[in-house]
């Protein structure tokens, strides 16, 4: 058979399809790319999570009606900052402009936005992100000259609702743009924004302790590549150190599934959602939840050697979990931090095994209420059955390999000990009898009544068998 000739219409049809994909594989440079669209499979289980609420910042949200409201004060806040520092706006914004590639190159799949366009959002964005930086306590709003009433800053609401649509993912702008506007305004040896934007985010660490300060992190920014960070990725690494995370490269999900058998594919890029590989439903549970490890005498107890949420230990038979603090800000951090970690490899999977573990360990409002009780679990949601939902719902269709978390062999020594019988013979009779003093009591009152009944059928019985000498 005669190979078609080249003008015809499929092969014409197949050469633009190939032109299709060759352009779109030189406008994604997956090095640089940072700033991920959330895959819909995670889109679809909490879709509150992902979306924004009252301000855009970067290209995939611009222009949403719902958000319009903040574009005014985004550029009341460029005015300010204008009057304040005696810049001319050319000047940030040919700024802007020698770092349009650059940032464009940060987010995923071509950003149909024209270069006049994304410039002015990338300046807008990056000083409202500076504004309210600077501006988080009394200090630094009396220094920026803002009054007390403004009604961004004068809002404790607004305020929080604005921390958690700028930890979202699809919500982020690079650090590097933002560094490059503060250098402008406070000159080279001031434009670090990682500092500043740590302490605006504080209050949203989800232990006891703040989120690390200013010495802390500045080794960890200065370890990875500055223009892939932005602030969620700042938070990521403010809490699991990058050396702890990814000593190497995590492999992909791709390569998870492939080896568990599990078949999918790779679908071409629509409206800018990406078909990414699904968890199967079906996933392996790294540990029994509390309810069953209680009743194999499995104890729990609040770690008290350790401020990392992470750092759990097992040791004789006790489960020692770092105290955990749920808002509803850090539930959607949570959120975003695991999506991050699905989508960025370099991130490693530690906290998407964290949550991973504890959605296993919570299966009920018994076993959150437990954990409270415990010192564990600390939340403001409502409920404890909030709680456990939002356990449940965490990692649902996430994608992870058992062998490749850092929680696998804490898991294993913990299931050994919950399959071993004696174990669980031993917390049932302790559970039975020395739970509850009056059944303690009874216990004690029963054997003592059982030897006396011993005794006295021994000192009957005895002399028929051993009578006295002499006789």
């Amino acid at each position: 058979m005669p190979p078609p000739p080249l003008d015809s219409t499929w092969i014409i049809s197949i050469l633009g399809k190939l032109e299709q994909a060759r352009k779109y594989e030189a406008s994604s440079p997956w090095e640089t790319l940072s700033i991920y669209r959330v895959p819909k499979s995670l889109r679809d289980v909490d879709h509150t999570a992902y979306t924004p609420t009252i301000v855009s910042l970067g290209p995939y949200h611009r222009g949403r009606r719902s958000l319009r409201g903040m574009d005014p004060h985004k550029w009341r806040f460029l005015h300010h900052a204008l009057t304040r520092t005696g810049h001319d706006v050319r000047l940030y914004l040919d700024a802007a402009r020698s770092l349009e590639d650059r940032a464009r190159a940060c987010y995923e799949a071509p950003i149909s936005i024209s270069s006049d366009a994304f410039v002015e959002s990338l300046v807008l964005d990056a000083i409202f992100a500076l504004e309210l930086f600077r501006g988080v306590d009394g200090e630094g709003l009396k220094a920026l000259g803002y009054s007390p009433k403004d009604p961004i800053f004068g809002d404790s609401n607004i305020i929080l609702s604005l921390k958690t649509d700028m930890i979202m993912l699809e919500n982020q702008l690079p650090l590097f743009v933002l560094d490059r506007i503060l250098a402008l305004q406070l000159g080279k040896e001031y434009s670090r924004s990682a500092p500043l934007a740590l302490r605006f985010f504080d209050d949203l660490a989800f232990n006891e302790e703040h989120l690390p300060s200013t010495a802390y992190f500045d080794p960890l920014y200065n370890a990875g590549s500055s223009e892939s960070l932005h602030c969620l990725d700042m938070i990521h690494r403010s809490l699991v150190p990058r050396s702890k995370s990814a000593s190497s490269p995590r492999r992909s999900s791709r390569d998870q599934l492939l080896e568990r058998g599990v078949n999918f594919a790779l679908t071409w890029p629509c409206s800018g959602d990406f078909g990414l590989p699904v968890a199967d439903m079906g996933r392996l549970r790294l540990i029994h939840c509390v309810a069953e490890l209680r009743e194999a005498g499995i104890e729990f107890r609040r770690s008290q050697k350790s401020d990392q949420f992470w750092d759990i230990k097992f040791k004789d038979g006790v489960l020692y979990i770092p105290r955990l603090i749920i808002e509803d800000g850090t539930k959607i951090l949570f959120h975003n931090l695991i999506a991050l970690e699905q989508r960025h490899l370099e991130c490693g999977n530690q906290i998407t095994s964290y949550f991973s573990f504890m959605d296993d360990l919570i299966n009920s409002e018994a076993d959150v209420r437990y954990l409270h009780d415990k010192g564990i679990i600390d939340h403001g949601l409502g409920s404890n059955g909030a709680v456990a939902d939002m356990f449940n719902r965490l990692c649902r269709e996430v994608v992870i390999d058992p062998s490749d978390c850092y929680l696998s062999e804490l898991s294993e020594q913990v299931n050994r000990y919950y399959k071993n019988k004696w174990n669980t013979w031993r917390a049932s009779f302790t559970h039975k009898y020395f739970s509850n003093p009056w059944v303690f009591i009874s216990l004690i009152a029963a054997i003592s009544l059982l030897l006396l009944s011993a005794g006295q059928t021994f000192y009957t019985v005895y002399p028929y068998y051993k009578p006295k000498k002499g006789n």
